[in-house]
């Protein structure tokens, strides 16, 4: 390991101990089940656990102590975490029971990063716009992409990525595929039991229309031109295999698309336990860049 790389990972070291300390004598709300785990996970893996001001809100991200000067950032992105109590309950809180984007993303080796999405992990001092419908019918809002887009240019000016590859868990798929929409430096994306096509998956399952969001599956003629993989979960009953097999009929044909249907895995079971397995996939080279 080169003294360039040492002092960086001591450097990262030292900002996670910075950005935990207001965790550990947190009492309330940041003690919940699930509100701390996203710092426990990234201080364990020796990651860097921040909060980005990204003008809107503020978002919580993780990076991994490697450099990635001129080379690609990988970018998790979490899931849409505890946005109903019930089918019709909006949640108080969104955070996620466990941040299941942030556990894959740290079994993967070389420049990695983490967002949350917003108002996850968040306290009264970041709540910033952390309205309701912002984890409900506004979770894929224009503003929320935007967000979450500036928060990947902050990771990258600090790995010094040029390029970067997405990999969005659940909801998080949705908002990887909106921003391989929109940014050109996505060398391709991937999904895992993500909602890709969000009219067909709110019409299929009656859902409350998510009225103020964005869908992937209107921008099918930009996709089409993205490397992308989906994992999918033949017993996932929360985003069924149906999603992402709509949205990929409205690609172009020839798309540089694969689906990934993996019969014994449902919404939660067994992404995390798998990823590193799963990381290997030889459809996952259809992706440049990916590590």
């Amino acid at each position: 390991m080169g003294m360039l790389t040492r002092f960086v990972k001591q450097l990262y070291s030292l900002s996670v101990v910075i950005a935990l300390i207001p965790l550990v004598g947190c009492v309330g709300a940041d003690l919940l089940p699930g509100r701390s785990q996203a710092g426990w996970y990234a201080g364990d893996a020796g990651w860097a656990y921040s909060t980005v001001d990204t003008g809107t809100f503020f978002l919580t991200t993780a990076l991994s102590p490697f450099l990635a000067t001129g080379e690609t950032l990988t970018v998790y992105l979490e899931g849409d975490g505890r946005a109903f109590v019930g089918k019709r309950t909006p949640s108080a809180d969104p955070t996620p029971g466990t941040p299941t984007a942030l556990r894959m993303a740290v079994s993967q080796s070389g420049p990695v990063g983490w967002i949350a999405r917003p108002c996850q992990y968040t306290r009264a001092e970041t709540a910033r716009g952390c309205d309701v419908r912002y984890w409900t019918s506004h979770r894929y809002a224009p503003e929320v992409i935007e967000s979450v887009g500036r928060a990947i240019d902050r990771l990258k000016a600090l790995s010094g990525a040029q390029t970067i590859v997405l990999v969005g868990y659940s909801g998080g798929g949705a908002v990887a595929a909106l921003l391989a929409a929109q940014r050109a430096d996505v060398t391709g994306f991937v999904t895992v039991a993500g909602n890709i096509d969000i009219g067909f998956w709110v019409a299929r399952d009656k859902l409350a229309p998510l009225a103020g969001s964005l869908d992937p599956a209107d921008y099918a003629d930009r996709l089409s031109k993205v490397p992308q993989v989906h994992f999918t979960g033949g017993k996932d009953s929360v985003v069924t295999s149906d999603v992402a097999e709509a949205y990929m009929k409205k690609l172009e044909r020839g798309a540089p698309a694969r689906v990934v249907k993996l019969a014994e895995f449902d919404h939660h079971c067994c992404w995390v336990d798998a990823w590193l397995r799963l990381l290997q996939r030889p459809e996952l080279n259809t992706i440049p860049d990916w590590r």
